[in-house]
This record gives C-alpha cells, structure tokens and sequence, in this order.
C-alpha cells in the first residue's frame, strides 16, 4: 500500500464512521481514531510521509471555518468570561502544571522543552469537543461553551508552543518578547482577519455564480491563514476572524441556491477532513512504538503521569471557574452561557479531549537546537504527547456518551421548540406585513389576497404547527396532505421526465451539454 492509497482508505473510513458511529452512539472521530491504530499495526501500512510543518496549514483551515459557520458572533461576545476563562487561563495553567511535572520526573528535560509539552498537551480539540457534543443531545450552552473554549485555545497554545520552542531552540527566553509576540501576533490575526473576511465578502458579490462563490470560501481559510503566518500572526485566529465576518456579513437571505449547495459542500468538507485528520493520529502510532522500544516502562509512567496531571487539572480548574462565573453572572448576562449544576460542569471536564492541533505540534517539534545538537529528548517528548491524545480520544471520546446518559445531562427541549415557536410566528408576521405592503402599491384581487394570507400564516405553521388554533391547524393539515398528494404525483410525473432526458444523452447525434442543460432546469423545478 503507498501513501495515495492510504489516504484513499481513510477518506472511504470517514464516510463509514458516521453511519457506524450513529448505528452504535459512538462518536466518528473516536472510530477513526481506532481505524489509524489498527491501520498502524498492520505491516503493509505504511508510515505516514507527511512533512510536520504542513499538518497545521493542510488540516486546521477547513476545520475551523466549517466549526465557525456552526456558531455566532454573538455566541462568542455573550460568552466572554467562560471562554477566556477556559481557552486562555486553562491553557496556561495545564502548560505550566505539565511543564512542572515533566521536568520534576523526565531525567534531564529542561525547562524550555517541558514547557513544549506543556503547551501542546493543554488545548483540547475544537473539532473531537464539537463533534462529539453535536450527537448527545446537550444543553445547546455546554456546546456553546465547547465550541468557544475549542476554537481560541489552540490560538493560545500555538503562541506559547512557539515560544517554548524558540527558547529550547535559541537556548533564551525573554518574559517580555514573549509578551510581546503573543500581543503583535493576535493583532496580526485579526488584521489579516478582517481585510481578507472583507475583500472576500467584496468578490463573493462579484462572482454571482453559486459554484463560484462556494469555490471562493474552500480557498479563503487557507489564504486567512497562510497569509497571517507569513506576517508572523496567529493563522488559527485569522480564520476564526474571517470565518466569522463571512458568516455575520457576507450572507444574503435571497442567495437560497448558494446557501443549500455552501452547506452540503461543507458539511462533505468537514466530514472527509475531520475523518482523515484522526485517522492520522491513529497512525502515528507507528513513529510512537518505535520510539518506546527497550523502555516501555518508564515512558508509559511519564505519558501516565502527565494524562493524570492533564485531566486533573482540567477538573481542578473548572469546578471553581464555574462557581466564579456563576457569582460574576449578572441578569443583564442574560445570553451569557455557563453550566447551571455539577452534573454539567462533571461533562464539560470529561469532553476536554485532545486531537488534532497536539499531534501537529508534537510532529512539527525541531530535530536540531541552533547550535547543531539534537533537540532535547524530542522522542520522549512525542511519546508522551501521543500518550495523552489517544487516552484522552479513546477513554474519554468512548466513555462520555455513556456519562451523559449516566447523569441525564440533555438538552432543554422545550426551550428550543418554544424558540421554534417565536421564529415561525416572526416569519409568519414578516410574510403578512409583506403583503400589506404590497397591497398599498398594487391592487390585488380580493381571493388573491385571502390566498396570500393563507400561505403567510402556513409559512408559520410549517416551521411550527403548534403556532396555530386547533381549527387552523386542522385546516392545515387538510391543505399539508392535498399537497403533499399533489406534490408526489408531480414528483413522478418529473421522475419520468429526468429518465427521459437521462436516456436522451445515450442517443445517437445527442449533444450532451444540452441534455445536461434541460436536466439542470429539471433538477431545479424538483427542488423547488
């Protein structure tokens, strides 16, 4: 087997996973996590040769913009203190936690180096936290709280794995120029964030074309984030900015092609990408086997050592962050979102599983200092680092459905439909007020106008049939099955059309542009 074929295999995983996982409640990055270590201890498979350095830039891109368009901006500003309490204090205390432990039991790992580790073991994964908290069901404010905690931490974690490395690299440290490339670097990102989120949004209106513009944002994350590194910026917060600009101004409640295709073609994005990058930490499996080979030992009694201090911290951490921000939550916080009892504070630490951006930077660690010698114990480093990943994927990603389940911690059903409920009767109102408008311009016959108010308030009632009276719902109903009937004889009657054309394109002299051109027309009539 070689590399493209590898590569091929794990694509087809990532399809399978999901009905897999659905069949048997697991999440599908776990399972692909589990398809890379059987991948890996089979001797035909072969290592994987990817250069470390473009792990980062081939895989976060895609991911991030696609868990962006998931959320808000007002997600994000509503929830301000969770987030910065958990991407930005978190992180600095499990790096710091870790870098003391690692230097107190690894014989002779220096300081620099340890705190590395530190940096690369503390963010938890955005994509394994949003993935796997999509499919249980929680309180839509733990999510809220994930996805947040998920898409800044590793902005944190990179600028401070990039600074231990320059110091275990160059051999100094300065707390002030760290401060400083923190500082410079976020300012960067949003700056290269917003210029690109903007001319983006400028070409968007340009191109008109639906497979255009959806060609146009699979190109803009990489260039978000190419574009922020090359200025010496935080390429994960370039295209969280870029990401959100887009979704907050460069969306058009018209464009309803584009909308349906920007979707589907995104949601196939995420799944291959998701899929792919946790097959490959399952197969790195390889590189970590082989470095734990004539001590095995000692080097699980580190990795041990440092999952315990990871997980523990996490729990250590959260239980009194969540108490001060439950004493900071005022009612004018309203929209702020914060865990409401133990039992969701007991999940939020659970789900603190790490993936993609620690396997990245663990692989992207210097063979070489600047004086020439090996990196100090890089393998040891890498090991451990693994260690954490697949515990943290593997125990807590198979175990947290079944904790979920344990404490009933689900999401408020009611809220969301009475939620539902406020959105249809606004839509319905927007309709009607609508056609008011119209009717003080153009003279509509009376029926018309009787019909029309009919279709706004079906609007509502489609959305959320619980809006109307017990006579209109029933009169409703009526309509929803006559054209429901309607609606299936016109879909077959459309079938045989299709088949036709279809059939047309096999015919002798047929010119198949054509054919594909009424098949379009076809396509588009049925969706609609």
């Amino acid at each position: 087997m070689d590399q493209l074929a590898l590569l091929f295999v794990l694509l087809l995983g990532a399809l399978l996973s999901v009905p897999v996982g659905d069949r048997f409640g697991l999440p599908a990055p776990v399972l692909m996590t589990v398809l890379g270590i059987v991948l890996a201890l089979l001797d035909f498979v072969p290592n994987v040769d990817i250069p470390p350095d473009l792990i980062l830039p081939a895989l976060l891109p895609p991911l991030l913009y696609a868990a962006v368009r998931r959320t808000s901006w007002r997600q994000f500003a509503a929830n301000k203190r969770p987030i910065f309490l958990l991407a930005v204090a978190l992180v600095f205390v499990t790096m710091t936690c870790v870098a003391a432990v690692a230097h107190a039991i690894v014989p002779g790992l220096g300081l620099a180096a340890a705190f590395a580790l530190g940096a690369l073991v503390a963010p938890p994964d955005p994509v394994a936290a949003t993935a796997v908290a999509g499919q249980l069901g929680l309180p839509r404010r733990l999510v809220s709280i994930l996805e947040g905690e998920g898409l800044f931490n590793d902005v944190t974690a990179i600028v401070l794995y990039n600074v231990a490395i320059a110091a275990a690299v160059g051999g100094t440290f300065s707390p002030w120029s760290a401060g400083f490339d923190l500082v410079l670097s976020a300012v960067v990102a949003v700056a290269v964030g917003l210029a690109l989120g903007w001319a983006a949004n400028k070409v968007l209106g340009l191109l008109g074309d639906a497979t255009l513009q959806i060609g146009l944002t699979l190109l803009v994350p990489y260039a978000s984030y190419v574009l922020a590194e090359e200025l010496h910026g935080s390429g994960v917060l370039a295209v969280l900015t870029t990401a959100m600009f887009l979704a907050e101004y460069a969306s058009d409640a018209d464009d309803v092609l584009t909308r349906l295709a920007g979707h589907t073609v995104w949601d196939v994005v995420d799944t291959l990408v998701t899929g792919v990058a946790f097959g490959l930490i399952g197969l790195e499996l390889h590189n970590a086997v082989r470095t734990a080979s004539g001590h095995w030992a000692e080097l699980l009694g580190w990795a041990g050592a440092v999952v315990g201090v990871v997980i523990l911290v996490r729990l250590l951490w959260l239980l009194p962050a969540t108490w001060l921000t439950k004493r900071l939550h005022a009612k004018r916080d309203r929209d702020e979102d914060i865990p409401m009892s133990l039992r969701e504070t007991v999940v939020m630490w659970w789900a603190g599983m790490r993936g993609v951006a620690s396997v990245a930077l663990a692989l992207a660690i210097p063979l070489e200092t600047d004086d020439g010698s090996p990196f100090p114990h890089r393998e040891e480093i890498v090991f451990i680092a693994f260690g954490v990943i697949l515990v943290t994927l593997l125990v807590q990603g198979l175990t947290l459905p079944w904790l979920v389940g344990r404490l009933r911690v689900t999401a408020d059903t009611e809220q969301e439909k009475e939620f539902e409920r406020t959105l249809a009767r606004r839509a319905a109102k927007a309709a009607r007020q609508r056609l008011r408008e119209i009717e003080a311009v153009e003279e509509l016959p009376e029926e018309l106008t009787e019909q029309m108010l009919r279709r706004a308030f079906d609007i509502g009632l489609r959305i959320s049939p619980e809006i109307g009276d017990e006579e209109r719902r029933e009169a409703h109903q009526q309509r929803a099955r006559r054209i429901k009937r309607l609606r299936r004889i016109q879909g077959e009657m459309l079938s045989a059309a299709r088949h036709e054309v279809l059939a047309a394109r096999s015919e002798p002299g047929a010119d198949p542009e054509i054919v594909d051109r009424v098949l379009r027309h076809l396509d588009v009539r049925s969706l609609r």
